[in-house]
């Protein structure tokens, strides 16, 4: 009996006691949390379920980091219509948080600033409303903070300038009001700061143009006012300042004129600039921008002191205020007028300060990234002074809608996380990526020493790539430089089902097996491009791929063919190119004539076409002589994948086989072009 009861205790130590799972109940809670907060009535986030792993890839837009902690959040754009739960907080090694493009309302919460490790904070274009929370101050590691387009109110908290690490600060469009904090001066690693669209009154501080990094700053259209420093001129077209009637600067072709009542302003020690009360001259030089302070410095929490004396230049001050007061206001109704004609959604009123979400997306896109940051090193710099004195002109559309910085290549990729590694080479790398706007894509890393060293060369290379257009060529979207990592980056659309290697070999049911109409099409869309890059066309000269093969044939969610990596060999070191070589020769797929001439023709992408299309009829990646007899005598179950279990047209197996065998003839002059192959398989009957 005292034995049964030892159990029975020791038992429900056990169960107290019992460890943790893996990937932790508190991620999972929190995660459960933020579910039904931000996706009230679960549409959207059906994936997320009490006994599911958050690590095991099947929580839609969670990925974790090496140790199963909960690394990236990505729900851009999925129509969320709650609030962000306090719960975030209990992610502690959440380092992206990517919540932009929905219709979220509520506060941001205070507990966000627990997320120390966090670099990325997307919470733009939805409906958040309140105060930016002055807790955010202590999130030392954000590097990217886009908070615009909500209904944002509030001041800037002074805490702000706490982030060391911040290099993009984008405010626009809200409501915030108040003055731009002179602390935002200490932010020595900010590119951008965008706080066009609100309601901030006083000047600008002149220690923002103190900031070595700064590249852009964007005040239009607020109700600011003093004369800006001319040490903000170094920002050329970066610095944007439109609509202020308050502001004047010298040399700024969108503001005014400074005039003497201009100069009447108080300084950083709120002492009067130019003339004092009682008509002397104060003891402050004057300042060209006197950084924010509050004006009204007798003012106690609840009410101001007035002086009982309004010297005549006080009174034309405030009369001549008056008429900018009115003027802008007029300025601010047709602004309104026009924009409520020309408003599309009914989100909000832009009115207000507030984009709809539609208006917000055609904002985005229209306009250049806000991360764009060409970093190169200094023996390595394509984009180096002179771009268009190369032969030929990238146009400001390349430089907008292709150019990648390395914040947005790291994000995409969860910083190079072996999670998202898709295959490695001896000269490059391939990761799996989400974009912010909720694309995938592929990212080849190569490093630089493999790119070809005379910049102009790789120039023209990279023109190249970006003028190839085809529904048979995998799409490059972008294309990037880190000078820190020493390397440059291919963003291409993501194509899901692999590539086509995988569905040759199949044994046992361990991948799909092709039937045969799949087959057929995969075979005719690799010829439809190859046949488009041997061809001339409006944009693009006619080129051979040179190495082509069925690692190099990528399968879409429709299982369409799309080939890879052309045009890559004109960015890549010739030895570079060299090497890819031996593995083509090794499979087979390198045209006989090349061992004695070194050189590529459109009849050596034929060669290894032919190849490619027997080794799809057979289902095998090693293509041995018997085969190939077979093959010529039209004996079927000799050389047809036999996992088909003879569901194939014999007719369109001979054809095919006629084809590959004539596509793989020794002599280069008795190989078809792609356009005769191009014919001969629409010809085909495509079916069982």
């Amino acid at each position: 009996m005292g034995s049964i009861h030892f159990l029975i205790s020791l038992s429900l130590v056990l169960a107290f006691f019992s460890p943790p799972r893996v990937y932790g109940n508190a991620e999972l809670g929190a995660l459960l949390q933020l579910k039904a907060s931000l996706d009230p009535e679960g549409r959207y986030l059906r994936s997320w379920t009490e006994d599911g792993d958050p690590c095991s890839g099947k929580f839609e837009g969670v990925a974790c980091n090496e140790h199963s902690k909960v690394a990236n959040v990505s729900l851009q754009g999925k129509g969320l219509s709650g609030r962000l739960s306090p719960a975030v907080a209990e992610l502690r090694c959440l380092s992206g948080l990517y919540l932009h493009y929905n219709n979220l309302s509520g506060e941001i919460p205070k507990e966000i600033a627990s997320l120390t490790e966090l670099t990325d904070l997307y919470l733009n274009v939805n409906n958040l409303s309140g105060a930016i929370p002055y807790e955010i101050g202590n999130m030392t590691s954000l590097q990217v903070l886009q908070l615009c387009c909500n209904k944002l109110t509030g001041s800037i908290p002074t805490q702000m300038g706490s982030l060391k690490r911040l290099s993009v600060l984008a405010l626009q469009y809200n409501r915030i009001s108040g003055q731009i904090p002179a602390s935002l001066g200490n932010l020595l690693m900010l590119k951008r700061l965008d706080l066009s669209f609100n309601k901030f009154l006083g000047t600008i501080p002149a220690k923002l143009a103190g900031i070595p990094s700064l590249e852009v700053l964007d005040i239009q259209n607020s109700s600011l006012s003093g004369v800006v420093s001319p040490a903000f001129k170094r920002l050329k077209e970066g610095f944007k300042c439109a609509n202020n009637p308050g502001l004047c600067g010298v040399g700024f072709s969108t503001l005014r004129a400074c005039t003497s009542l201009d100069m009447n302003r108080v300084n950083v020690d709120g002492l009067p600039l130019g003339p004092n009360l009682n008509g002397t001259v104060g003891t402050a030089p004057p300042k060209a921008n006197p950084e924010s302070v509050d004006i009204n410095t007798n003012c106690s929490q609840n009410h101001c002191t007035k002086s009982t004396k309004f010297p005549q230049a006080a009174v034309m001050a405030g009369v001549i205020s008056l008429i900018v007061t009115l003027a802008g206001g007029v300025f601010l109704a047709l602004v309104w007028y026009r924009r409520k004609k020309q408003k599309v959604g009914n989100t909000s009123d832009p009115s207000d300060g507030q984009l709809s979400t539609d208006q917000a997306k055609e904002f985005y896109r229209r306009s250049p990234s806000p991360l764009v940051s060409l970093e190169y090193s200094n023996a390595w710099d394509p984009l180096a002074d002179g771009r268009n004195g190369l032969g030929f002109s990238f146009s400001q559309e390349y430089l907008t809608n292709y150019w990648f910085n390395m914040e947005d290549v790291e994000s995409a990729t969860q910083y190079f996380s072996d999670l998202n590694l898709l295959g490695r080479s001896k000269f490059s790398s391939v990761y799996k990526g989400v974009l912010r706007d909720g694309s995938l894509v592929a990212v080849k890393s190569i490093n630089v020493t493999s790119c070809k060293s005379e910049e102009a060369e790789f120039l023209k290379g990279l023109h190249l790539l970006f003028s190839l257009r085809h529904e048979n060529l995998v799409k490059l979207k972008g294309f990037c430089c880190s000078r820190g990592r020493g390397e440059c980056f291919l963003i291409y659309d993501f194509v899901p089902n692999g590539n086509l290697s995988q569905y040759l070999d199949v044994e046992d049911g361990r991948n799909q097996v092709l039937d045969w109409s799949k087959r057929v099409s995969i075979i005719s869309g690799i010829a439809k491009g190859i046949g488009y890059l041997h061809s001339d066309g409006e944009n693009k000269p006619a080129m051979i791929h040179q190495n082509i093969s069925v690692e190099k044939v990528l399968i879409n969610q429709q299982f369409n063919a799309l080939i890879s990596d052309s045009g890559l060999p004109k960015l890549l070191a010739d030895d570079i190119v060299f090497s890819t070589l031996k593995t083509s020769a090794a499979m087979g797929y390198l045209a006989p004539e090349y061992i004695t001439t070194g050189r590529f023709t459109e009849k050596s992408d034929v060669y290894a076409f032919g190849v490619i299309v027997l080794q799809v009829i057979a289902g095998k990646l090693q293509l041995n002589t018997l085969m190939r007899l077979a093959a010529e005598s039209c004996r079927y179950e000799e050389f047809v994948d036999t996992n088909l279990k003879g569901q194939f047209s014999e007719p369109e197996a001979a054809a095919l086989a006629k084809l590959g065998l004539v596509c793989t003839h020794e002599l280069p002059d008795q190989r078809p072009t792609m356009e005769t192959v191009i014919q001969e398989l629409s010809n085909l009957r495509v079916g069982p």
